[in-house]
């Protein structure tokens, strides 16, 4: 059956910019790949205040797996622009230090606001883990009772801090 389609003169339009979406699909073994940051991270001073605060809106006591996400969106808040990103939260390390973040050892015993750590991947955990200190507790996709997440001796962190 033929659809007739009414007709739309688009002469006298401006040709518009289109943006492209492309999702990849993944596979454990793209994701033992660990991510190599781009240069085309534009760097920008942080506001932690900013930082904090988006952290200290989430709410949910319980993870929904999206670690990386709830952090590069509480980053992008405070200021930090992204052109690229990793989705895997071990990945975030380069990217951190691409936008003014550093590794430090850890100070989980005297944590600053704005603090980030990353637990890298595991057998058990292909994504790894990553979270923020908002100043009173740390928080990823959800509030957490305490960095140890995993309850797991063998992981390993990396303590990153602004500056």
């Amino acid at each position: 059956m033929i659809y007739e389609a009414p007709s739309f003169d688009n002469s006298m339009m401006h040709a518009q910019t289109q943006n492209a979406v492309m999702m990849l699909k993944e596979t454990p073994a793209d994701i033992a790949k660990p991510y190599t940051p781009t240069p085309e991270i534009e760097s920008k001073q942080i506001d932690i205040e900013k930082f904090s605060e988006k952290l200290s809106r989430i709410s949910a006591y319980r993870t929904t797996a999206k670690c990386a996400k709830s952090i590069r969106i509480a980053l992008q808040t405070a200021g930090a622009k992204f052109t690229q990103h990793p989705v895997a939260a071990s990945d975030w390390g380069g990217t951190l230090e691409q936008i003014g973040y550093r590794e430090i050892d850890p100070a989980f015993d005297s944590p600053m606001a704005g603090d980030i750590y990353i637990i890298h991947r595991t057998k058990q955990h292909i994504y790894g883990h990553i979270a923020g200190f908002s100043g009173t507790q740390w928080v990823s996709d959800f509030k957490q009772n305490s960095y140890d997440v995993y309850k797991d001796k063998t992981v390993t962190y990396t303590y990153y801090r602004l500056g």
